[in-house]
């Protein structure tokens, strides 16, 4: 059974309904049923991120692009639409796939598995026993950083690093003896080589350090602000996506 939270943003209710039908036979079990812009960002200022959305382009009151120039959401999207206009921007999106209408029961089928395949990594322990058994003279993730201060090369311990952030399309990370290094690594290449138990990627600008967090503060209904030991910054604020996991992870 598929037990994580989705949503349909779909206009046209018989359509809506339909998809919410078609999700039920593939063993959907938490669906909920949108039918506008409006009512879509009323709901997400309410509700933690979904797992997945499916979404129509097109709604009454405006395009479903609208709901993303106002709102930080990072969840993935399988777009339903009888256009192929805004195949372009809805990729730029989180987008898993884009399927139009109507919609065949097999490329449903195949669009969820896609997002399936790549939302459910195998558990820490098992990426490190992978690893390990895959490099057995290596260690499986990074324990420093070697950074550049003009003709010096420097290195960081990941013990010394409170956080990794993108800033100004660079990357940087910050120690805990309030230093600040400018990095070769995206924050999407820092996942892989992080140690996952240890570091945590809680927005598209920061991953953190759970040695580092001094406070963790509701900020709104569906998100946290984390206060760091040393880290001035006063933005650190968990996407709505990511609050569940990273409940869990903290866990």
């Amino acid at each position: 059974m598929r037990s994580y939270k989705t949503i349909i943003i779909e206009d046209e209710k018989p359509a809506a309904r339909l998809l919410h039908r078609k999700l039920t036979l593939l063993g959907f079990q938490d669906v909920d049923l949108l039918h506008s812009v409006a009512q879509a960002k009323k709901w997400f200022e309410t509700h933690e991120a979904p797992a997945l959305i499916f979404m129509d382009i097109q709604l009454s009151d405006g395009l479903s692009f609208d709901i993303f120039e106002e709102l930080e959401i990072e969840t993935n999207i399988i777009f339903i639409t009888a256009y192929d206009e805004y195949t372009l921007k809805a990729f730029k999106l989180n987008s898993v796939d884009y399927l139009l209408k109507p919609i065949l029961d097999d490329e449903l089928q195949f669009a969820v598995e896609k997002f399936e395949k790549f939302n459910n990594p195998l558990p820490t322990q098992a990426l490190l026993d992978k690893k390990t058994m895959l490099f057995p003279n290596q260690l499986p993730y990074k324990s420093r950083f070697t950074v550049k201060i003009g003709l010096q090369i420097k290195l960081i311990d990941c013990d010394e690093v409170e956080c990794f952030y993108a800033q100004n399309k660079g990357n940087y990370l910050f120690t805990k003896n309030k230093e600040e290094y400018l990095i070769d690594y995206s924050l999407e290449k820092l996942e892989t080589v992080l140690d996952p138990r240890l570091f945590f990627r809680i927005s598209r600008n920061y991953i953190i350090q759970v040695k580092a967090i001094k406070n963790i503060n509701i900020h709104s209904a569906t998100r946290l602000k984390i206060t760091l030991n040393h880290c001035p910054f006063n933005n650190i604020i968990v996407s709505r996506d990511r609050v569940s996991i990273f409940k869990n992870w903290l866990d």
